[in-house]
């Protein structure tokens, strides 16, 4: 993708903010931010971490045009030492994450940034942005593809989506969470997500009748085509015209792949007859895709009636996210280095028991049961620690922590990994088909029950006994 400079894209608190650091000498201090969201949208049991290569991106390309500092000194407000800082600006810090197709839970960290104080501030929004919304859309994208079983889910949403970056980025992440292509053709284009379609209703309209228009079509598009059935009447003419269609253009060149579509009506209802009239006709490899305000739950309802659709095309539900449109992952401080460059814990305490953060410089640590080969729990330890796998561990249950349960048969893998160091990026972007074949399989690491669209399984989620500690004495201090 093209690399645009969009360092403005920040909030304005992040320049009086960093005015300030730069004007008491704060912006020499090293300090650890993590981005992590404290629910899953549609009250699921996980979510499917997305948006790091458009984070990368933006960090490489950091920094402030001339333009762009005009711009700041017509506030007023902004020190002339700090426009000159800003002039020379680049990122020297670390981030660490979890790769892209990563299941990630609630409260534990999905990135970590290490870096001077303004630098660490100075790139809060856009990287909520980036992760926010497309771990939003590969969440739901994936929940998705799992109602259709198998069947194939195709992107159909850009002229519903939220802007010209929520349509790119939001097909974008609909492959990661397991949809086959895209409409977008800029997707495509720019990341390798297939893209594909073949006429709307207007194409039809344009011909003096559906035959002629199904004809053309045919006559052009001889491999796979797919044709639109219900501009006038699926069931009358749609359906019987594009049986005619594939048997006279089609058949006479050896061709039998081919498709209807269905935008409209009863599509469960449509899809029985519509699969009756093509099987009688021979037609038994032609396949039907439906579309039209589609989502998990009425996917799913599709399925239990018995419709029969080999292909799902999902718009505006998908690509807006439209029944958890907001993602909320947040981007707190959980640590500074202090001038001899020891590491500070810090703590933000609510009486909002759901918005107390877990402090210090962390790793975060996933654990698979050895004889089952699943996921069985993650856990937030203090940068310092290295879990031994081959002894027992101990985690508590996260509803009820007087309740523990220890892994003795288990394998313990660190899901943060190094992204940039010193200012560098060290991380190889995996392409896209890889991100989302690894999505696919760390997905089916998960049990079943976490992954229900009612009441999941709350996957455990812990804290260490030393960070657990650090914790409680922060809290001590600070709440009161």
């Amino acid at each position: 993708m093209n690399e645009k400079n969009l360092s403005m894209l920040c909030d304005f608190y992040e320049f009086t903010m960093s005015n300030g650091y730069f004007k008491n000498g704060f912006y020499k201090r090293n300090v650890y931010f993590d981005v992590f969201f404290r629910k899953v949208p549609d009250n699921g049991g996980f979510a499917i971490a997305a948006g790091l290569e458009q984070v990368i991106s933006y960090i490489k390309n950091l920094h402030f045009s001339e333009e762009d500092i005009s711009y700041l000194r017509t506030k007023g407000i902004f020190d002339e030492q700090f426009l000159e800082y800003l002039r020379n600006f680049k990122f020297h810090g670390d981030i660490y994450a979890v790769p892209e197709g990563t299941p990630v839970f609630p409260n534990e960290p999905v990135m970590t940034v290490r870096a001077p104080a303004i630098e660490a501030q100075m790139i809060e929004t856009f990287v909520l942005l980036s992760i926010n919304h497309q771990t939003l859309i590969a969440t739901k994208a994936n929940r998705i593809v799992r109602a259709a079983q198998g069947r194939a889910v195709l992107e159909f949403g850009s002229r519903r989506a939220q802007g010209a970056s929520g349509a790119v980025d939001g097909a974008r992440a609909a492959y990661i969470g397991g949809c086959a292509g895209t409409a977008c053709t800029l997707t495509d284009e720019l990341y390798g997500v297939p893209a594909g379609g073949t006429m709307a209703h207007s194409w039809i309209q344009m011909f003096d009748s559906e035959y002629d228009a199904f004809k053309t079509y045919c006559e052009l598009y001889p491999d796979n085509p797919t044709l639109l059935v219900d501009t006038y009447n699926t069931l009358k003419s749609g359906v019987p015209n594009a049986i005619k269609v594939f048997k006279e253009v089609l058949l006479p060149q050896g061709k039998t792949k081919c498709a209807i579509r269905l935008d409209s009506g009863d599509i469960s209802y449509l899809s029985k007859k519509a699969r009756k009239m093509l099987d009688e006709a021979g037609l038994t490899d032609c396949t039907i895709t439906a579309s039209n305000s589609l989502d998990e739950y009425l996917i799913r309802d599709l399925m239990m009636q018995g419709a029969q659709i080999n292909t799902f095309g999902v718009g505006e539900r998908l690509i807006t996210s439209s029944s958890s449109p907001v993602f909320g992952g947040v981007y707190k401080l959980v640590a500074v280095e202090d001038e001899g460059g020891e590491i500070v814990p810090k703590i933000k305490v609510s009486e909002n028991t759901a918005k107390i953060t877990n402090p210090h410089f962390k790793k975060l640590y996933r654990y698979y049961d050895n004889e089952s080969g699943k996921a069985i729990a993650d856990e937030l330890c203090v940068y310092d620690e290295i879990v031994d796998d081959k002894k027992p561990r101990t985690i508590f249950d996260p509803l009820a922590t007087w309740k523990t349960k220890t892994l003795t048969d288990f394998t313990a893998k660190e899901l943060l990994v190094p992204v940039f160091k010193g200012g560098e990026c060290v991380y190889e972007s995996p392409s896209i088909k890889e991100i989302a074949d690894y999505c696919a399989a760390q997905l089916d690491l998960l049990w079943d029950e976490v992954k229900r669209f009612e009441n999941p399984h709350t996957y455990y989620v812990d804290l260490s006994k030393k960070l657990y500690e650090i914790k409680n004495i922060l809290l001590s201090v600070y709440g009161g």
